[in-house]
């Protein structure tokens, strides 16, 4: 007698899950298992693993043909994850189960030979789909059961093998709905802090404005300077992330498979530092299986490129759009995914190549054409989208004595950063993904971003002198507005503009020919050049 049976679990696409019927259809014919609904091929090898798994946990199929269909068919489906829905759904093909006992729940899992449920990847998004579309539970391996009850109203059962699976789809062992420990969140222990990196002042407070307002910053300097030492304590000045940030965060690490441990909810902001022989399709995702990039795995948080010039000229251009718009498009001819990345980039960088370019008692090898090649691959309309540059010196010996006076707490920056968020989330309140000043879209920027007379004449100044982009304009207007929410402006004043304008050394190449001549690099004459047109 011919019979069907149909469970339910899901496909990942992007950050997000689409709930997929598994349709099993048991028939009379030769003996054969096939299945269709454009599977790739670890989905393939499952009838063999799902066939094993049933016998071995007492389970026999009959000798008939077998065909697994996965609907909808136009989306493909990758992973090991059905092979939990296909077993069972098997079962009630094969008169083992009753006909409706799986249209309650979405179900995913790994089965090994032995009938043991293994963990998966996207389970996450797998249970913020079944309880969208109205379903009671999810069944999922015991292993994702923390991942998978971050989701509210729904129930999460966790599986530890086929058997219990079995027991609780047939009502004779059900197992208790897993339960979330709920906890406030502290900052993690251990974490860096500035007070570790002696001197370097002004570096600190360039990166209390970048966390102020999630700007992108580029530090440029000799090596040994602390650059990357200063990047890595960023994270620290940051807020803690919002529940509902931590779990956009938690979908990208889950669809990743980077999820672990007992608290899978991710309260960290991410700090991504990629080497420099990354792909384009490592930086920002894609590849076969479309997965998400480091820009993605870094939502939410940093993004730092150290040797910024030594990544490939087309992996950097892949940022511009990104960084813009604060998503990733991928598109190609089988599936078009996009991810979140909202992320600041912070990248790092020499002088020169060899490092030693305006370094006291030192002296740069490196020929004047060479080092204007080297920065030239950054191109222009990258560095149009990083609103803070910073030449870095390196410290002075006394700085590093062990009796040099001690160094700021990272959270004295952060109380400041915080309070300037606050008042970014009370401007933003209405705004649909708008969080803070960086990515404010060009009618907020003429809204918001009121200047004084003598600030706005500054920055008339300012772009006829240097001869700024209108995008580098509106930057400029940002980065403004965020250094008056640091120091409480309500209109941004002229200071406010002439830092800006300042940390936008790299519009200005007059610095590294200054540099290359062996002068100092020319400081900003905004102020007198104000004074005068007054």
């Amino acid at each position: 007698m011919r019979k069907l049976a149909r469970a339910h679990s899901g496909a990942l696409m992007g950050v997000d899950a689409v709930v997929v019927d598994v349709e099993v259809d048991m028939s009379v014919g030769l003996p054969y298992f096939n299945v269709v609904g454009l599977p790739e091929g670890a989905v393939k090898e499952s009838k063999v693993r799902v066939i094993s798994a049933l016998k071995n946990a007492g389970f026999e199929l009959p000798a008939k043909r077998i065909t697994v269909n996965l609907a909808p068919a136009d989306i493909r489906k990758e992973g090991a994850a059905f092979e939990l829905p296909i077993a069972l759904a098997a079962l009630v093909a094969g008169g083992v189960l009753g006909e409706h006992v799986l249209d309650r729940w979405v179900m995913g899992g790994e089965l090994s030979l032995d009938g043991v449920v293994k963990p998966v990847r996207g389970v996450l998004p797998l249970a913020i789909a079944a309880r969208d579309r109205g379903f009671e539970g999810v069944l999922v391996p015991s292993a994702n059961a923390a991942e998978a009850a971050l989701v509210d109203r729904i129930h999460v059962y966790p599986v530890a093998d086929l058997a219990q699976a079995v027991a609780h789809v047939k009502g004779e062992a059900s197992i208790p709905p897993f339960r979330r420990e709920l906890g406030e969140e502290e900052r993690p222990v251990g974490e860096l802090d500035l007070s570790e990196v002696r001197g370097q002042g002004e570096i600190k407070e360039a990166l209390e404005l970048a966390a102020a307002g999630g700007h992108n910053a580029l530090l440029c300097g000799p090596p040994g300077s602390g650059k990357t030492m200063l990047a890595r304590r960023l994270p620290a000045l940051l807020p803690l992330m919002s529940f509902d940030e931590a779990l956009e965060v938690t979908k990208i690490y889950s669809v990743s498979g980077l999820l672990g441990g007992l608290r899978p909810l991710l309260t960290e902001r991410p700090f991504r530092a990629p080497h420099h022989t990354v792909s384009d399709a490592g930086l920002i995702g894609g590849g076969p299986m479309g997965r998400p990039g480091e820009l993605s795995l870094a939502h939410r948080g940093v993004l730092f490129l150290d040797e910024f010039p030594e990544f490939r000229r087309n992996v950097l251009e892949v940022l511009r759009q990104p960084l813009e718009d604060g998503v990733v498009h991928i598109a190609r001819a089988s599936h078009h995914v996009s991810y979140p990345a909202q992320v600041m980039l912070v990248a790092a960088m020499n002088a020169c190549p060899c490092g030693r370019l305006a370094v006291d008692g030192q002296r740069c090898t490196c020929p004047r054409n060479r080092v204007l090649e080297y920065h030239a691959r950054v191109s222009g309309p990258l560095l149009d989208r990083i609103d803070i540059t910073v030449l870095t010196r390196r410290v002075e010996g006394y700085r590093l004595a062990a009796l040099a006076r001690p160094e700021t707490p990272s959270s004295w920056y952060r109380q400041r950063v915080e309070a300037a968020r606050d008042r970014q989330r009370e401007r933003f309140r209405d705004e649909v993904g708008v969080r803070c000043n960086a990515q404010m879209p060009p009618r907020l920027v003429r809204r918001h971003c009121r200047t004084t007379p003598r600030a706005e004449e500054m920055l008339r100044l300012a772009m006829d002198r240097y001869g700024l982009s209108a995008r580098a304009h509106d930057r400029i207007l940002k980065l403004s507005r965020t250094r008056a929410d640091l120091e409480d402006h309500g209109d941004i004043e002229d200071v406010d503009v002439q830092l800006a304008v300042d940390f936008r050394v790299m519009d200005r190449r007059d610095w590294l020919i200054a540099l290359l001549d062996g002068n100092a690099a020319p400081s900003s004459p905004l102020s007198r050049m104000l004074n005068v047109a007054s």
